[in-house]
């Protein structure tokens, strides 16, 4: 798709206008130099300053509406295109995020959006530019059809040139924008990982000496690549004016008999073109990057899978929810012939009610199994049910709606709006009083005054939204990893059983085995298969037996 095309299809009847005034405004200033020429060569004055008043209101009034318009509906043409790429990216399957990258997803929602609004900027110039020079030749046409036929052919030759030339920059564009993707990566390397760079000169010295140079060097030589290019381009079409121009001035009239008022013409035309020749000059690698920013766009946006989940799910509005899980199997890479790693296959059965650990050691499957229990990955074999019902592609949204969930990796909101019904910040209130954090936070109008806090109480804060949330089933991963042991006490032996009481479906992910004796069960995963399941109660009582 290119840049008129995406126009078209966003706000066709603002860019009509934008042409059909561009088109009149650039006529208008090719008027202006056929009656600059007639001023020199006759004695009807006041028709010609009426002619003179016509044209420049017409060039100024055509301008202004072109920009107007152009302002209107491109921005309206960007907020757009962000709203759909952003809903895109919600709506994509969490796996195939994964797979694309954060680090291309941000360079294309400001990079190539960037670039791409610079681009549409520039059209009311380019079309009114374009029109001058249109206008310039039908004027040369009325004076000397020679001189018009020769500045055509000269003009097509010139255009041919320049299209050959600017695509031997496309490659090295588009390598480059790719470049800035690595580029981006390593910033996000930077603010994400600061603290431990600063605690590493090795890795620092990695990073700063190494990759990122090694990245800016790529990305200089390729836009140094394209600049060559451009500039190789931009040389040749001036060569090609100049010479026109030269054709006009002094070939031609050495060939055909011309006039001195022709020749004045010529002279005109050839100094007021020059404007526009270069300002469309300037303007042509600007839509370049534009249709390359529209390309990556467009290639985002395939790579999005957008999938319909808006199918109802039976049993969604139960205090706790029963899932099964079916002969589930998950693998990370499918084309691998020894399967990759992955988890599975697992037949499990969690009850409204009931509180489960999930333990095992680093790479046994616990973060795969918690994707799969909450909906970001679908099973690629087997099947998961929620009260009964199969979850499938059409009714997965649902199925995630029934969660409560603090990540490993959780993501702190500044605010807690939208998450349960009620008086919001007199629950948030009473949450942050019992995890102790009322001193450090308040809330109102359900938006949290700061978040700037340890990596302990911003898992506190999450905890709170989650417990907002009221969901059927929480899902808790190695939440109190970071917790000091009177937090601890207060989230193991306090909240989960209040939870539990409720009727909620409570799983957590946790090494903390001196709590596993509050828990209905203990699931132990390794290598992505169940090794081993109890029931504390059980073990308690056969232990009790036996010391009788």
């Amino acid at each position: 798709m290119n840049l008129l095309a995406f126009l078209f299809r966003t706000g066709r009847r603002g860019i009509i206008t934008v042409i059909l005034a561009g088109i009149v405004g650039g006529l208008a200033s090719a008027g202006f130099v056929a009656l600059v020429n007639a001023a020199l060569h006759t004695t009807n004055l006041p028709l010609i300053v009426v002619g003179f008043i016509a044209v420049a209101l017409a060039r100024i009034a055509t301008n202004l509406i072109a920009q107007w318009n152009l302002a209107t509906y491109a921005q309206q043409a960007i907020l757009r295109l962000c709203n759909q790429l952003s809903a895109r990216v919600v709506e994509t399957p969490f796996r195939t995020l994964e797979e694309i990258g954060a680090a291309r997803i941000m360079t294309t929602l400001t990079d190539d959006v960037g670039t791409l609004s610079a681009s549409v900027q520039a059209i009311p110039t380019v079309i009114t530019n374009a029109a001058v020079l249109l206008g310039c030749t039908i004027y040369l046409a009325a004076l000397s059809w020679a001189s018009a036929l020769a500045l055509v052919i000269f003009g097509i030759l010139a255009a041919l040139g320049y299209k050959v030339l600017m695509r031997r920059a496309s490659g090295a564009i588009t390598a480059a924008r790719r470049e800035r993707d690595v580029l981006f990566r390593h910033y996000r390397t930077i603010t994400e990982g600061i603290k431990e760079i600063k605690m590493n000169r090795a890795r620092r010295d990695h990073l700063l000496a190494g990759s990122i140079p090694e990245t800016t060097e790529r990305l200089r030589g390729l836009s140094l690549d394209a600049a060559r290019h451009y500039l190789a381009a931009d040389g040749w079409t001036q060569s090609m004016f100049f010479l026109i121009m030269g054709v006009m001035l002094f070939a031609l009239p050495a060939i055909f008999e011309t006039s001195t008022r022709s020749l004045t013409g010529f002279a005109f035309v050839a100094l007021y073109a020059m404007g526009p020749v270069w300002s469309l000059l300037g303007a042509l690698p600007i839509f370049h990057r534009g249709q390359t920013a529209l390309a990556r766009i467009d290639e985002l946006g395939l790579s999005l899978e957008r999938v319909t989940e808006d199918a109802p799910l039976a049993g969604t509005d139960r205090p706790g929810a029963t899932i099964e899980f079916r002969n589930v199997a998950f693998r990370y890479d499918r084309s691998d012939p020894n399967g990759g790693f992955g988890l599975g296959p697992v037949d499990l059965t969690l009850h409204p009610g009931e509180l489960v650990f999930i333990i095992g050691g680093n790479g046994s499957g616990k973060s795969t199994f918690v994707k799969l229990l909450t909906g970001l990955y679908p099973p690629d074999e087997g099947s998961i049910a929620l009260n009964g019902e199969t979850v499938t592609a059409a009714n997965r949204e649902n199925y995630r709606q029934q969660f409560a969930t603090v990540f490993s990796d959780f993501f702190l909101f500044p605010d807690v709006t939208g998450l349960g019904d009620g008086d919001i910040d007199t629950r948030a209130r009473e949450y942050l009083v019992r995890l102790g954090l009322d001193h450090k936070v308040s809330v109102k109008d359900g938006v949290l005054s700061t978040t700037a806090l340890s990596q302990g109480q911003k898992r506190r804060l999450a905890l709170m939204a989650a417990y907002l949330e009221d969901r059927p089933v929480y899902v808790f991963d190695e939440w109190a990893a970071d917790q000091d042991p009177g937090y601890r006490q207060i989230f193991y032996a306090e909240l989960l059983p209040e939870l539990k009481a409720r009727g909620k479906t409570v799983v957590v992910i946790t090494h903390d085995d001196r709590y596993f004796d509050l828990g209905d069960r203990v699931i132990k995963l390794d290598y992505g298969q169940i090794v081993d399941s109890w029931r504390p109660s059980e073990q308690r009582d056969a232990a009790s037996a036996a010391s009788h």
